[in-house]
């Protein structure tokens, strides 16, 4: 996963479940008009909406807001760079995890073939 190289400079993120765009805004650094922003252009980016149609984000979400944060303000990366950037590291987390669990299956069915030839 990407990491800015700027997380130094911001706040810890607190360990609560959710927080509103100011709290967001607070940790990352952005202004909240800029987070709405990015909701449109980051698919990654869907913060839970409730009541009002007040946006709730999670831990999640505010780590993604931080590294496109560095993409885009440290990196000078466009907003298109910066959307295939991160769409690029997730297509390889996803792989890993495929391989992760393949390899847990396969351990898992020669256990189970074991079994069976006994």
């Amino acid at each position: 996963m990407l990491e800015p190289r700027n997380n130094n400079e911001l706040p810890v993120i607190p360990g609560k479940r959710y927080f509103t765009i100011g709290e967001v805004s607070d940790l990352c650094g952005v202004k909240p008009h800029v987070l709405r922003y990015w909701e449109q252009e980051f698919p990654q980016l869907k913060p839970v909406k409730r009541r009002g149609n007040r946006r709730y984000y999670q831990r999640q979400d505010v780590i993604i807001i931080r590294q496109i944060r560095g993409l885009l303000y440290e990196e000078g990366f466009t907003i298109g760079g910066a959307r295939l950037k991160l769409t690029g590291e997730e297509a390889r987390t996803d792989v890993s995890q495929s391989h992760q669990i393949a390899r847990q299956l396969r351990v898992e069915l020669e256990e189970i073939l074991k079994i069976l030839r006994r």
